[in-house]
């Protein structure tokens, strides 16, 4: 397609003129539009995601929340409590530890220990150091 055409099928797909970028950007923009119509939208944890870092950026700071833990889905912590080993699965919006659902680390903590914990602190996780500038 020409960088016209390109443009054109820019405003038809995203219903708003198209930004001045390169050819290359167009069809690649024009693509994902068209995939998210079929494939459907990102997922909800990606656009929190997303929405974070441009919230983070527009206040002038790193795009990288360094005091923030990320957790997969699907990753397993594994503690042991007074002789007991526990292990918290995490789920996409949540925690799962013996077969119940909890929505906050800290909300297992305290149920393993009877007391109120940090979870993170429970779990000994620590958010990455920032690099250092030179």
């Amino acid at each position: 397609m020409t960088p016209a055409q390109l443009r054109a099928e820019w405003r038809k797909c995203w219903r708003k003129p198209a930004p001045e970028i390169g050819p290359d950007l167009l069809r690649r923009g024009i693509a994902w539009k068209r995939q998210s119509r079929i494939h459907g939208d990102l997922p909800p944890h990606a656009r929190r995601e997303i929405e974070a870092v441009l919230k983070r950026l527009s206040a002038g700071k790193s795009a990288v929340d360094n005091e923030r833990i990320s957790l997969r889905p699907g990753t397993r912590l594994v503690r042991e409590w007074h002789g007991t080993m526990h292990q918290v699965v995490v789920l996409e919006n949540g925690y799962e530890h013996q077969g119940r659902y909890y929505s906050s680390l800290t909300q297992v903590a305290s149920a393993i220990t009877g007391a109120h914990w940090s979870g993170p602190r429970f779990f000994d996780l620590k958010a990455r150091k920032a690099p250092r500038k030179r």
